[in-house]
């Protein structure tokens, strides 16, 4: 990490974030993201959509989590590396995963793709993310009456930051017991 920001810093803002869209919990974007955050979306697959651009704190946590959890429940988020690298600009690039059940018909959805952070140092001497632009690269939906599935591969990943030489075994063996049934 070359930024001045301490890793643990990072780590507290990222795990923040994730509490409150996996929890649903809109209050606690304001203790991770600025004001005046920004939010912007890459979307490759039309199974889900955001808006592309959102501007300031409030917004982002209608978008991301009051407005989510409308729509899904039972979420895990999960960052796909050992733990945040942030550059001297404050940017912090990692891939992710989620699982979680869409509630209108209760299927796994099981969606990954790349957060890209901004973190900045705020006037107050706190830290705070100032951007985030989330690349999603897919979002399948997969039959799961009684969500066994989805409690079985989130019983089966560590929490929220999972090594990627843990994830390609368990999603590998994941997805075989789906294409089995």
């Amino acid at each position: 990490m070359n930024s001045g920001i301490p890793t643990s810093s990072v780590r507290s803002l990222l795990e923040c974030y994730i509490r409150a869209k996996d929890q649903n919990q809109p209050e606690l974007i304001f203790d991770c993201f600025a004001a005046d955050a920004e939010l912007t979306f890459d979307i490759a697959t039309e199974a889900i959509d955001f808006p592309r651009s959102v501007k300031g704190a409030a917004a982002i946590a209608k978008t991301l989590v009051a407005d989510f959890g409308e729509r899904f429940d039972c979420c895990r988020t999960y960052y796909v590396c050992a733990a945040p690298d942030v550059d001297v600009d404050g940017v912090c690039a990692m891939p992710w995963l989620v699982a979680m059940r869409q509630k209108d018909n209760g299927a796994l959805r099981l969606g990954q793709g790349a957060y890209r952070w901004r973190i900045a140092g705020m006037g107050d001497g706190s830290e705070r993310i100032v951007g985030l632009h989330i690349t999603i690269e897919s979002m399948d939906t997969i039959d799961d009456p009684g969500s066994a599935r989805l409690r079985s591969l989130q019983d089966t990943l560590s929490y929220p930051w999972l090594m990627p030489a843990e994830l390609a075994p368990r999603m590998d063996a994941f997805m075989s017991a789906v294409r089995a049934n």
